[in-house]
Parts: structure tokens; C-alpha cells; sequence
């Protein structure tokens, strides 16, 4: 990789790839390429160590065994918390958002550390679980339009004081906490349970991964329109009656 390329790393797609997450490296990369960026994308199998050197980290959901396996991996590899420390952007789904936290319940059901890149702490719910399209109100201070995305998940997600919100639900269970708020979110580190591929529905999103990578506060218009019928068959979707 030269050092004028934008690179772009994909997390364990061996482990963490359901729902179509993968499509979320896609949607970052094409809205990159778009822009006339040059982009080195790399997939990062279970097996290979994290390189530290990437510009955004993207990182999908798993099943309970493989999110357990991809956290013992990520912790004992250490490169992605390095990466952090070195000021990347890491983007993460369900079960990644999940091991991006301090602990989660695992597939044995006992307490997995995760990674501490974001002050979140999971646990099982009791509930049923989170199933079906969600609307929310995205932090105004990210300057984004309405999330929607769809959630499958039976993790419930407590945010600790340094975390923020990514967004409000109107619609949907988001982090199962009944406290209205869905995933979570620091300077650098972005976490939600949104499946979608949630950047396929939120392409504004990708972009701002993009912006806080290059360090720019806009980036050149691009055509959005198939993002944007997208957007509105699921917004209509989600706001239909049960």
C-alpha cells in the first residue's frame, strides 16, 4: 500500500459476515472510488494478523461461537486496538459492536472480554428477541439524516458515560435496553446493531467514515439515487403497522 491510498480493512469475513454486512466494505469502497480516491482494500481472514496501518476498519456480525472465537483473536492479536491508537476509524455490526465493548455474554454463556474501544457493556436479554426494520433520529451532532436498518439480535447493550448514542429509535428496539437509544459511538469508533447492509441504507454514514478518515469536512457530490430509493422503500417499510 502506498501512503496516498485509502485503505480500507475488512474484518474475519471467515467469522463475522451474516446478514450481507460484507456489502458494507462495498458501499465504503464504491463511495470512495466515486470520489476518484485511490483505495487498497484488504480482507483479513481469521488466521492473518490485523495490519495497524489501515485508514477505516469495518467489522460485521457473527453467530454466538464465531463472535466469541473472532474476540479471543482480535484480543490476542492487538492490532486493531493499535490501529485505534493510531487514529483509525473502525465501523462495527451486532456482534462486532458486541466484542468492540468491554464484555458480552458468549456461547457459553459466560462473560467474554471485549476490546474496550467503546464504553459499552452487552448482556443476554430475556426478552423476545429484536427482529425487524428500525427507523431512528441519528445524533444531531453527526449532522445525518434518519437511520434505518434492520435488527436480529437478542443482545441488550448498556452504554457507559464516555459512549453516545448513535441514534433514537422511533421505530424498533435498537439497543434493547427500552431506553430508545441504538448503538453507540466515540470520536473514532462507530458500533450499531443495524443490518441492512446498514451503509447500503445509510450511505451519509459511509461518507462520514470517509470524512473523519481524510480529515476533510465535505466530499464531492456523488449520484445517490439508487441509495436513495433504497432508503425510502425501508423508511416506508419500517413505518407500516405491525
Amino acid at each position: 500500500m502506498s501512503d496516498n491510498q485509502l485503505r480500507i480493512v475488512w474484518i474475519y469475513p471467515d467469522l463475522l459476515s451474516t446478514y450481507g454486512d460484507q456489502g458494507n466494505v462495498l458501499v465504503v469502497e464504491r463511495r470512495a472510488q466515486q470520489r476518484g480516491l485511490d483505495v487498497a482494500r484488504l480482507d483479513v481472514r481469521s488466521d492473518q494478523p490485523i495490519p495497524t496501518s489501515g485508514d477505516i476498519y469495518l467489522i460485521g456480525g457473527g453467530e454466538d461461537r464465531p463472535q466469541r472465537l473472532a474476540a479471543e483473536r482480535l484480543r490476542r492479536d492487538g492490532g486493531l486496538t493499535r490501529a485505534v491508537e493510531n487514529g483509525a476509524i473502525v465501523f462495527s455490526v451486532c456482534a462486532g459492536y458486541q466484542i468492540l465493548g468491554h464484555e458480552f455474554i458468549n456461547d457459553l454463556g459466560q462473560r467474554e472480554p471485549g476490546l474496550g474501544l467503546l464504553d459499552v457493556v452487552s448482556v443476554r436479554g430475556e426478552g423476545a428477541r429484536c427482529v425487524g426494520d428500525v427507523l431512528g433520529d441519528i445524533d444531531q451532532r453527526l449532522g445525518l439524516p434518519p437511520l434505518t436498518g434492520f435488527e436480529n439480535h437478542q443482545g441488550v447493550t448498556h452504554l457507559g458515560p464516555t459512549a453516545r448514542p448513535l441514534a433514537r429509535v422511533r421505530f424498533g428496539n435498537g439497543n434493547g435496553t427500552g431506553d430508545g437509544t441504538e448503538g453507540a459511538y466515540n470520536d473514532t469508533v462507530f458500533g450499531t446493531y443495524m443490518h441492512g447492509p446498514v451503509l447500503a441504507r445509510n450511505p451519509l454514514i459511509a461518507d462520514l467514515l470517509l470524512k473523519l478518515a481524510l480529515d476533510v469536512n465535505a466530499l464531492p457530490p456523488t449520484d445517490d439515487r439508487w441509495y436513495e430509493a433504497l432508503r425510502n422503500e425501508r423508511i416506508a417499510a419500517a413505518q407500516q403497522p405491525a
